[in-house]
């Protein structure tokens, strides 16, 4: 049985515009893999409320879970969880759960719980709230789509409160063949390779190092067996 899908979906004007580098892709894909969910697509939008919510309905549609990162926190531009709430037809507003934990955690570090944060209390009707042990205000679950912040630390801390709760797979395995040789003298080997072994994903990335064009070989499944199998062959067969 194939693993459960998963996409993300990495709102934000600031990472289009190349004002801020995306890292909480990267991080999701590593922990998705670790627990056999796999990552299959990534999706980038502007703070948009019609982008949003249609790339919202078409990717949880699609995959088993969806990751959203951005845009719930407390400036004007921070549509996110309106925008997740009109997606799926839900009402929204300040909930009296999320409150109570912004109202716990200003209180004890001496700040105002203002109009604009407590725009991080809005969570739709039927969410689940996301833990947030970085700076408390919570994440939600909507469906299949988990609503997360940005901030790269509060996501990592969102993705470990959310990732027990889900189902996975079998976690996928790598092994890695370094080639100094360019893909064109690889190219039919690796085409046969890859019809003998069609349950595994064999990936070619080129290099060029010192003025030597090379390659690394990348074999990529669940059976760690048939990995070797075929690590074992392409280096057999290019007399590495």
């Amino acid at each position: 049985m194939s693993n459960p899908k998963a996409a993300m979906l990495v709102i934000g004007d600031e990472i289009l515009s190349g004002r801020t580098r995306d890292a909480n892709m990267f991080h999701l894909a590593q922990e998705l893999t670790k627990h056999g969910i796999d990552l299959c697509e990534v999706r980038i939008v502007s703070d948009d409320a019609t982008a949003i919510e249609g790339a919202v309905r078409a990717l949880s549609a699609a995959n088993d879970q969806v990751f959203t990162s951005g845009g719930i926190g407390p400036t004007h531009d921070d549509i996110t969880a309106d925008c997740i709430a009109r997606a799926f037809g839900k009402h929204i507003d300040v909930r009296a759960d999320a409150r109570a934990l912004l109202e716990a955690r200003y209180k004890a570090t001496g700040v105002e719980l203002n109009e604009a944060r407590l725009r991080m209390a809005r969570i739709p009707d039927d969410a689940i709230l996301i833990e947030n042990p970085v700076s408390t205000a919570p994440g939600f679950t909507l469906e299949n789509v988990h609503v997360m912040a940005g901030v790269p630390s509060v996501f990592r801390a969102m993705v470990a409160s959310v990732l027990p709760t889900l189902t996975g797979g079998a976690p996928l395995l790598s092994q890695t063949l370094r080639v100094n040789r360019g893909e064109g003298d690889i190219a039919s080997t690796l085409s046969t390779l890859a019809e003998d072994f069609n349950d595994l994903s064999i990936g070619c990335y080129p290099f060029q190092k010192d003025g030597v064009f090379g390659a690394n070989v990348v074999v990529r499944g669940t059976d760690g067996a048939r990995i070797d199998a075929a690590v074992t062959r392409v280096a057999r067969e290019l007399e590495l």
